[in-house]
């Protein structure tokens, strides 16, 4: 008995000994051999951690205007399970009172949703038949604008009024969505962002890792409601907010390239319109517009027609047509093979096994090669280039021309051209921008930009400065240098042939860009569009200009590509130059370039004679872009001086009569914190003027414009010192 009682007991004691060692096995192998996996489990049942989103950064022109910017927004969320208890809620029936109902009637009137899709996302279950309790209202009610809130929101407040509850299963989730805040304006410059906030093409896309910045976080210990418990310790990360980017896109110059095309694209419905502005002596892009286009803000209307989207500044590419006979100009001038006075039969020409003709067909008779120049003739650019150049040479200008290769635009999908030659034909056809050469209007704008400016083939920019708003610090875009591909005497020799394409009111082709009391070069072009058979259509054809001004000092250069209009051969001889004259006559106002001082004999007597242009209207008190575009509008040429944000004074007063050429000065500081701008350039009249403004004092030596100055101080008196000659060396 005692032994088994024994027994009994070892066998007890021996269990509870296994159990022991079980637990002690068990407690080591939690707390000390894996206790690292079980602290992280732990901890992510008590500790949560809350993103903190980052702020876009904002898009400005190159004068500070928005272009792009976060803006406040709001989500419309609907919870089927609130709404389907208050449906059969018998106080609310008693009442007539159908919550459902109501919410998918509003969101439908204001949203533009389908009740249908409504009423499902109103009803909808999960797989275990149980309501959902948190449905988006996609896309219509994703971050929609203030003005819809704001209806939504007083109707929520009524319905729950109504219902005598706060909640009635309609949510309206405050958010941020990006605003484009002047429309349509270089919306393919800008691109947009989605409703999935995803950047798609232009410059959301291109630069979206310093525009979307970082996001942060907040890290802290909660209870099991999900409440922060009072001693627990935060682990705070701030977000790194986007990058702010100035562009080179004036918004004042693109308004004016978007009024100008508009008209045109309604009245000659041609597939698209395509406008480039560039500065030729920087690269810098002033303006770049497309028709068709869309709204950033409402990308979802334009999706129907996928042309919307699409930029042909970039993307597309073309025969160049008679537009590109300035590179075989320019090639011939330097290698000297062009002389203006030289004579040729024109009419019609073999070369390379193939007839060419001009585009009247029979010519001109034997005319000279200027006189070749201004009417367009084919045939006095394959003698250029086919027969007196030869292959090699023309193929190596058109190479140093940036043609054949991506200019580097900070843009997506540039595309290259092609230049493939295989035939003698190919080469005589390129020489006057036909055959197996095509290009893009990015590449052309810059190559004429290069003869523009003395010869030197820039890098096109579309950004100008990056700014962290969070440092201040200011990474700015300096003009990039490809090649020199012309000396700049011969290029000045070239914009002086260009220019009588325009100024020559008789044969010049180019004669409907001719502006008054600016020297304007340029060359139309008219290539015709290769049919479904691979023949040449004489019906359609992709007509363009492109030129810049003022010759003697130029400050834009403008491309205008009319592709398909209807009745080309008007939209080529007059249209295109047209649009380019519209934009840049008011551009040069607006950025203040004085009338060329040596345009034309009657324009000398017109200043001497001091006729009347126009009466200054009053700018005082508006902020220096609009005095600007007010001025520009009338014609008026201004300066403004100083960096205020306001026109304190301007000069001459309000109501004053202008001569020709006659400036208006906008002061925006106190003329007595302002330093004296410079001078060289600008005519005795300019100077007295200005001089009195700042209260200086004027001591002039000879007559016509400063060649240079020099200041001092006499008796407390501010004093400048001017030379002037007849004409600017």
């Amino acid at each position: 008995m005692v032994k088994r009682i024994k027994l009994r007991t070892l066998f007890i004691g021996g269990l509870f000994l296994l159990f022991f060692i079980v637990i002690i096995s068990r407690l080591f192998w939690y707390q000390i051999w894996n206790q690292d996996f079980w602290l992280d489990l732990a901890q992510s049942t008590w500790s949560t951690e809350q993103e903190i989103p980052a702020k876009r950064g904002t898009i400005f022109d190159k004068n500070g205007e928005v272009l792009a910017m976060d803006a406040p927004a709001y989500n419309v969320v609907l919870n089927p399970k609130v709404i389907q208890t208050l449906r059969t809620n018998e106080k609310l029936a008693e009442k007539h009172i159908d919550v459902e109902r109501l919410i998918v009637e509003k969101l439908h009137a204001v949203l533009g949703k389908p009740e249908s899709d409504l009423y499902d996302l109103a009803r909808k279950k999960r797989d275990n038949g149980e309501y959902h309790i948190y449905r988006e209202v996609r896309k219509e009610g994703w971050g929609i604008d203030q003005e819809p809130y704001d209806e939504l929101n007083d109707f929520l407040i009524d319905l729950k009024d109504k219902a005598n509850t706060n909640d009635v299963g309609l949510y309206l989730l405050k958010d941020s969505k990006r605003f484009y805040a002047k429309n349509d304006l270089a919306a393919h410059v800008l691109g947009y962002i989605n409703k999935e906030n995803k950047p798609v093409g232009g410059i959301e896309s291109q630069f979206n890792s310093l525009l979307e910045g970082k996001p942060g976080s907040i890290q802290y210990d909660k209870d099991r409601q999900g409440t922060k418990l009072p001693s627990a310790s935060e682990v705070y990360t701030p977000a790194q907010d986007g990058k702010n980017l100035y562009l080179t896109i004036d918004s004042t110059i693109q308004q004016y390239i978007q009024e100008a095309i508009k008209g045109v694209y309604e009245r000659y419905s041609p597939y698209s319109i395509t406008v480039l502005a560039a500065d030729p002596k920087t690269g810098d892009i002033l303006g770049m517009a497309n028709l068709p286009t869309f709204d950033p803000n409402e990308y979802w209307e334009s999706a129907d027609d996928l042309r919307n989207f699409y930029n042909p500044a970039i993307m597309s590419t073309y025969e160049p047509g008679s537009t590109f006979k300035i590179v075989t100009l320019a090639a011939s001038v330097q290698e000297g093979v062009f002389d203006p006075n030289e004579y040729y039969q024109s009419g019609s020409i073999v070369a390379g096994g193939r007839r060419i003709r001009d585009h009247n067909h029979v010519g001109w008779g034997t005319i000279s090669y200027l006189e070749g120049l201004k009417r367009s003739s084919n045939v006095a650019f394959v003698k250029l280039g086919f027969e007196k150049l030869r292959e090699d040479q023309f193929k190596s200008y058109i190479d140093n021309f940036g043609f054949g290769e991506k200019t580097g635009i900070e843009l997506p999908g540039e595309n290259a051209g092609k230049i493939h030659f295989q035939y003698p034909a190919d080469i005589a056809a390129a020489t006057y921008g036909h055959g197996q050469l095509t290009v893009t209007p990015i590449q052309q704008i810059m190559a004429v930009s290069a003869v523009a400016n003395g010869g030197k083939l820039m890098v096109p920019h579309i950004v100008k400065k990056v700014e962290d708003s969070q440092t201040g610090d200011v990474q700015v875009r300096e003009p990039e240098v490809v090649r020199e591909v012309l000396k700049p005497d011969i290029a000045k020799q070239v914009s002086e042939y260009l220019e009588q394409v325009v100024a020559d009111q008789q044969i010049g082709t180019g004669k409907a860009a001719y502006i008054e009391g600016y020297r304007v070069a340029g060359k139309t072009g008219t290539a015709l569009k290769v049919n479904e058979t691979g023949e040449y259509d004489s019906t359609r054809a992709v007509v363009s200009f492109i030129g810049y001004a003022p010759v003697e000092d130029p400050r834009i250069a403008v491309l205008v590509v009319v592709d398909d209009p209807k009745d080309y051969y008007e939209g080529g001889g007059f249209v295109a130059p047209g649009i380019f004259k519209e934009i840049v006559s008011k551009s040069l106002r607006y950025m203040g370039v004085p009338t060329s001082h040596n345009s034309s004999e009657e324009g000398d007597k017109s200043d001497a004679q001091s006729v009347t242009l126009a009466t200054t209207p009053n700018v005082q008190g508006l902020k220096p872009d609009a005095a600007k575009q007010k001025l520009a509008e009338k014609g008026i040429v201004f300066e403004t001086v100083g960096k205020g944000n306001e026109v304190k004074r301007q000069y001459p007063e309000p109501g004053t009569k202008l001569a020709v050429g006659q400036r208006v000065y906008l002061l925006t500081q106190d003329p007595s914190q302002l330093a004296l701008p410079n001078l060289t350039g600008k005519s005795l009249r300019d100077v007295m003027e200005l001089a009195s403004l700042l209260q200086w004092e004027v001591n002039a030596e000879g007559e016509g414009y400063v060649t240079e100055y020099a200041i001092s101080t006499k008796n407390n008196t501010k004093v400048v010192y001017v030379k002037l000659k007849p004409k600017i060396p």
